[in-house]
């Protein structure tokens, strides 16, 4: 039923003003300029009264849709990758208190930027680009950057989605594909420039590009580096992309950059857990990709850097990543020849962020200042210690390995398709190394020589293992994608060799571990022709050999019958035989293979008795003294006295 109801207005209706606030209707300056990135910085003032208009600085004017987007793109509502915004996490100790936002008045709102509240808890203050350093630099950068590769840059982006993307997907290729369609005017500078540069590595897998002379990467190198150095004050989910992507250089990239970048992540909240945030959905699977590659970052580069990681696991709340947080799966795979396999890089990615929380643990274990001076106690007690401590890491270090898919094995390689599971592999290696490298230099002249064989004997076969794996790379696996760390990864790999052979008690194993390292050496000088990142590992493996060598001239012969008469009046230390057991019974040398692939040679095992059947697994690889198998069955090493049993065995 309908009503009549009658007007209260003594005058005519005022006329209608349109809200400033509304969701349908962009926001247009009145006159356009030339690049939609200066519109608001030279109408300045219209957006201050905009922000200075609403009721609650908790209430973003734009409800998080950037008016400089199309209605439909998959950037409205994003709170990472707005184009004239970026948004700074607001902590729990900072400044504002969090319970007073809905108390806030406008002028709070227009000194500072308007806040955006993704959760109850978790908030953002929305800062606009134009207000900080050398924002007016940006569109200058980006067309510079884009004529230097002009007109290749749109296959040089395919080039980096078929290669590079598959094995380390940190960016939304969606995204990156609508954003580029309109104007590379909408990126980062850093973050197109470092897409080009790692592209230019590809140059020659690309029918189109072959033909043509390849722009000047120092040019472009220079280019990111000024503009990753002007955009770190506006931070973006695309600068910390852009960060990542820089880092991955042959050399392992620069410490300092990496700190920056982690710096930006923390601005970001790419450390919180975002799964029940307010923004949309891929831009959540895109906070946990690129955080878990931050937190890669942070960890493998205080690996190869010798420095204190800057993320902590107790500031750490991200979830494990799943398989919806990939948008890209096997139908996104590209047939021409010499791509990467998507489906294999999603599982790559996800199994190199399980062995990364692995080496996270056994840095903060093992090499904090903290763990070194408990651990510093000398003797067989120090020893005790670091093997208690080692147990549940090398049982996780197993468990990761004998969980690996078999998409992931070294030698599962698709014809015409490049494979980076090689980087996965050689991370393995140096996260075993890195582990039992603590456990090498805790040996002494007052080690039992039963404790001090069987702690060699699992680091030999670790590095031997390890030296192995660059045999069974294929140029598939040279080819492709290699992560950073992978360069000082081999060089660890070798500078563990040469901590064998200093260490050596004989002259006879001095010259096996020289030997080794030396085949080790020219296989890597081979292969480097066709994996430039090898080089760096070949320039560390001579200056540790020259050292090694020099070192040798002045040994004696009247060092080593000294050496070896500590050895036969060392001390048993029972407690010492019960840790050792704990850490080498479930001991992996994991990453060989069986002696048909061309791994460790049954001629190289330190006993003729071990079983031939027990070489067909990883863990049956090694000395007798802890995998033999005897007569009457399996001696159980479970526990203290199955080993001791066999120690006493084998003396």
């Amino acid at each position: 039923m309908s009503q009549t109801l009658d007007c209260t207005f003594a005058q005519s209706a005022p006329t209608r003003k349109r809200s400033v606030g509304r969701l349908d209707e962009p926001v247009r300056p009145q006159k356009r300029r030339s690049s939609s990135w200066r519109m608001y910085s030279e109408n300045g003032t219209y957006r201050e009264n905009l922000l200075s208009s609403q009721t609650s600085p908790t209430d973003d004017p734009f409800n998080g849709r950037d008016p400089n987007v199309p209605p439909h793109s998959l950037l409205n509502k994003t709170l990472g990758l707005e184009k004239t915004r970026h948004a700074r996490y607001i902590g729990s100790t900072s400044a504002f208190e969090q319970r007073l936002f809905s108390l806030c008045q406008g002028r709070s709102a227009q000194q500072r930027g308007a806040l955006r509240a993704v959760t109850h808890d978790e908030t953002f203050q929305m800062i606009l680009d134009s207000s900080t350093q050398h924002y007016e630099e940006e569109v200058r950068d980006l067309d510079a950057i884009e004529a230097s590769v002009f007109p290749h840059g749109r296959a040089l982006i395919n080039l980096y989605f078929r290669i590079i993307h598959p094995s380390f997907p940190i960016l939304h290729k969606k995204v990156y594909l609508e954003k580029y369609g309109r104007t590379h005017r909408e990126f980062s500078p850093p973050l197109l420039a470092a897409v080009y540069i790692l592209a230019l590595r590809w140059w020659d897998y690309s029918r189109d590009l072959v033909k043509h002379s390849k722009p000047d990467v120092d040019k472009l190198e220079a280019l990111a580096e000024k503009s990753l150095h002007d955009v770190i004050h506006r931070p973006k989910l695309s600068t910390v992309q852009a960060g990542l992507l820089l880092s991955q250089r042959h050399d392992g990239g620069s410490w300092v950059v990496s700190t920056q970048v982690v710096a930006m992540g923390h601005e970001l909240g790419l450390h919180l857990d975002c799964s029940e945030w307010n923004i949309p959905l891929w831009e959540r699977g895109l906070r946990k990709r690129l955080a878990w590659a931050l937190f890669m970052q942070d960890k493998w580069g205080a690996l190869i850097h010798a420095r204190p990681s800057h993320i902590s696991i107790d500031d750490w709340a991200v979830l494990d990543v799943t398989n919806e947080d990939f948008p890209e799966s096997v139908e996104d795979e590209d047939d021409e020849e010499g791509s990467s396999e998507v489906e294999k890089g999603r599982v790559l990615f996800s199994q190199m962020i399980a062995l990364t929380e692995i080496l996270s643990e056994i840095l903060g274990t093992f090499y904090t200042i903290r763990a070194r001076k408990e651990m510093n106690i000398g003797g067989n007690e120090e020893l005790g210690m670091i093997l208690e401590r080692a147990k549940p890491v090398q049982m996780k270090l197993k468990k990761w390995y004998m969980s690996l898919p078999d998409v992931l094995k070294i030698d599962n390689t698709t014809v015409r398709k490049l494979s980076s599971v090689g980087y996965l592999h050689l991370a393995y290696f140096a996260s075993e190394i890195t582990l039992h490298r603590v456990i090498l230099r805790a040996l002494s002249g007052s080690t039992p020589p039963p404790i001090l064989d069987i702690c060699r004997s699992a680091a030999e076969t670790r590095f031997m293992s390890a030296t192995n794996l660059i045999t069974h790379l294929r140029p598939e696996h040279l080819q492709s994608f290699w992560y950073f760390a992978s360069s000082l990864n081999l060089a660890i790999v070798g500078a563990f060799g040469a901590l064998l052979w200093a260490t050596s008690r004989s002259e006879e194993e001095r010259n096996v571990y020289k030997t080794r390292l030396q085949e080790y050496r020219w296989c890597l000088r081979v292969s480097s022709k066709g994996a430039e990142f090898m080089e760096i590992a070949v320039e560390a493996i001579n200056d540790s050999m020259e050292a090694l060598e020099c070192a040798e001239r002045g040994i004696t012969q009247a060092d080593h019958l000294n050496l070896d008469r500590a050895f036969e009046h060392a001390e048993w230390d029972d407690n010492v035989v019960d840790s050792l057991a704990a850490i080498h019974v479930d001991t992996d040398p994991s990453e060989a293979l069986s002696p048909d692939d061309g791994n460790i040679r049954k001629e190289d095992a330190a006993d003729e008795t071990t079983s031939p059947d027990a070489w067909s697994t990883p863990a049956s690889i090694g000395h007798a003294l802890y995998e033999e198998t005897l007569e009457g069955g399996f001696q159980d090493r479970t526990t203290p006295e199955g080993l001791f049993a066999l120690l006493m065995q084998a003396e």
